[in-house]
């Protein structure tokens, strides 16, 4: 399996594969690489003859010098998940071979459009600028490809496709499952900066978005109340600190003033846990026959930020709260 360090090895790499008329995928990953990453690699071992996986910690993406310091690097373990999934080739770049400038910012870079602007682009102002920038180069790279995402990123799977179809990259995204923890913590290469009771306190994430999505599967159809709820759960979780909660549409990422039948919708939770950032999302829908429901009135509020609840709605003991089943991840 080659390990390219350069753009031009890389192409070196690749070019046997194009002769011989091969599809390629595209692993676009920061390294630390777990279950879910390796499904992404499997998927595209199973769908595309020639699979790329890249391997770069992008400073352009991280705010917090601090954050990207503690940003796990496991390489040699990396590689060899790679190679076990089906990897054929592994980009590696420096910095330096990403933006030649550096420490200086590269002159000329993506700017994300509304897509990127709320949720996580409020939170993390010129992320989605950093991811967009460096995907795009590593799509010029790589050249007409498929390229896997996971959906934990939802928010950065629409802005990338938004791009692609801006900018006609030759490109198909593909977005896969989340994949999940026992206790329905989305895997993370941040996970493992958890400590146990840190780790268990997150799964209050994964049990606000799946009680969010039977409220939505039930009929509630005020957007408000879907956050409320997430909202009151994630507030009984002392170690947790709710960042936003909310149900939006799954195409422009907006919240609709109200939830309709039939329409695709994208629950959205990011919360802080310890020293640790954690997002994580689940699809919701009403069905077509759903009739409308309310929950009790004065249980929950209307906001969709973070915002203190007087009498948090926890579930008592020998209730089960499920967690959202989101695919096969």
């Amino acid at each position: 399996m080659p390990v390219a360090r350069s753009s031009a090895a890389l192409a070196g790499a690749l070019s046997p594969h194009r002769a011989a008329g091969r599809a390629v995928g595209l692993v676009p990953t920061m390294g630390a690489l777990h279950a879910g990453h390796r499904s992404l690699i499997e998927r595209a071992a199973a769908e595309c003859s020639c699979v790329v996986v890249t391997i770069f910690v992008n400073p352009l993406q991280f705010g917090d010098p601090d954050d990207i310091e503690r940003y796990p690097r496991t390489l040699a373990a990396d590689l060899a998940v790679c190679e076990d999934a089906g990897a054929a080739v592994v980009f590696v770049p420096t910095v330096r071979e990403m933006y030649p400038a550096w420490p200086e910012p590269p002159a000329n870079t993506v700017r994300v459009g509304p897509l990127g602007r709320p949720w996580e682009g409020e939170s993390r102002p010129g992320h989605f600028d950093g991811v967009a920038t460096v995907v795009a180069k590593l799509f010029a790279m790589v050249g007409c490809c498929r390229a896997y995402f996971g959906e934990k990123d939802f928010q950065q799977l629409a802005v990338v496709r938004q791009m692609v179809a801006d900018l006609s990259f030759p490109v198909e995204v593909v977005g896969c499952p989340i994949v999940r923890e026992p206790g329905g913590l989305a895997l993370s290469s941040r996970n493992g900066r958890l400590s146990p009771s840190e780790r268990s306190a997150a799964a209050v994430l994964s049990r606000a978005l799946g009680s969010a999505r039977e409220a939505v599967a039930g009929g509630e159809r005020r957007p408000g109340e879907v956050s409320a709820l997430m909202t009151a759960l994630v507030g009984g979780e002392a170690q947790v600190s709710l960042d936003y909660a909310t149900v939006v549409d799954a195409d422009d990422l907006t919240v609709p003033p109200v939830i309709q039948p039939g329409r695709a919708l994208r629950l959205l939770i990011a919360a802080q846990v310890g020293a640790v950032r954690l997002i994580d999302n689940c699809e919701a829908a009403v069905p077509a026959e759903g009739r409308d429901r309310a929950f009790p009135a004065g249980t929950c509020g209307a906001s969709t930020r973070t915002r203190r609840v007087e009498a948090p709605v926890v579930p008592g003991p020998g209730t089960t709260v499920p967690s959202p089943a989101v695919g096969t991840r």
